[in-house]
C-alpha cells in the first residue's frame, strides 16, 4: 500500500514539474519564423531594408531563407547568399536571449559583403551591420533592428 502511494505521489510531482516546463509563452523568444530588418547609417538615415526566414539548426549555425532586399542598392544587384548564427542563453519560458550574426554575400556585383552583428532578446535583434565592397557607395556601416513577425 506504501508503494502505491509513493508511486502515486512521485505522479503527481512529476506532473506539477512538467506542467510548469509549458508555462510562458515560448515563442515570444524564439529565432525560428519570419523577420524584418531596418538598417540605418551612422546619420540615421535609411541605409538598407530586408525580410527573412530565420529557422536555428543544430548548434549555432542558422538557416536563411526567404531573403529580399526591400529597398534597391547596385551593391546588391542580383543574387546574394545568406549565412546566419545564433548562440542561446536563457531559460525555456521564452526568455531568450542570445547573440546572433548574419552574412549577405552578393553575387553580382561580387565583392560585396553586408555583415550584422547583434543581440537576440524576445521578438527583436540589435545591432551593428558593416558593408564593404567594391563600387561606389557599397561601403558603410550603422545600426539595425530585425523584428519577429
Amino acid at each position: 500500500m506504501k508503494i502505491k502511494l509513493i508511486g502515486i505521489m512521485m505522479l503527481v510531482v512529476l506532473g506539477l514539474v512538467l506542467g510548469g516546463c509549458g508555462g510562458g509563452n515560448s515563442s515570444s523568444g524564439n529565432i525560428n519564423g519570419n523577420w524584418t530588418a531596418t538598417l540605418t547609417n551612422t546619420d540615421n538615415s535609411p541605409a538598407f531594408g530586408f525580410t527573412t526566414t530565420l529557422n536555428q539548426n543544430s548548434g549555432t549555425d542558422v538557416s536563411v531563407s526567404n531573403f529580399n532586399f526591400t529597398t534597391s542598392s547596385p551593391c546588391f544587384a542580383s543574387g546574394e547568399t545568406e549565412t546566419g548564427s545564433f548562440t542561446l542563453s536563457g531559460n525555456f519560458n521564452g526568455n531568450v536571449t542570445g547573440g546572433f550574426g548574419m552574412t549577405i554575400q552578393s553575387e553580382n556585383p561580387s565583392g560585396n559583403t553586408l555583415v550584422l552583428q547583434g543581440t537576440v532578446k524576445n521578438n527583436a535583434v540589435t545591432g551593428t551591420w558593416t558593408l564593404t565592397g567594391t563600387g561606389a557607395g557599397c561601403t558603410g556601416a550603422g545600426t539595425f533592428t530585425m523584428t519577429h513577425s
